[in-house]
């Protein structure tokens, strides 16, 4: 996958999280939970949601990487590279 093909998959699974929301203004640079106001149950889905639709494990320790969009492609380009 390219950079934009997980952008566009994290914009994807934050829609059916959070529905009601305006992505169109989100900031890649800021903390996804400060500015869509998710609660930990909410950040846990867009884990599973991963994990679901393609077999990315990412560890507890690891959580702090998707904190904002930036780094959450980081993090995951190097995992979803083959996909």
């Amino acid at each position: 996958m390219t950079t934009t093909d997980i952008r566009t998959e994290i914009l994807d699974i934050l829609s059916d999280i959070a529905p009601d929301e305006d992505l169109t203004k989100l900031n890649d640079e800021e903390n996804f939970r400060a500015q869509m106001e998710l609660d930990s149950m909410d950040f846990l889905d867009i884990v599973m949601e991963l994990r679901k639709r393609h077999r990315v494990q990412i560890p507890e320790d690891d959580y702090v990487h998707l904190a904002s969009m930036n780094s959450t492609v980081k993090y995951l380009e190097p995992l979803m590279k083959d996909m």
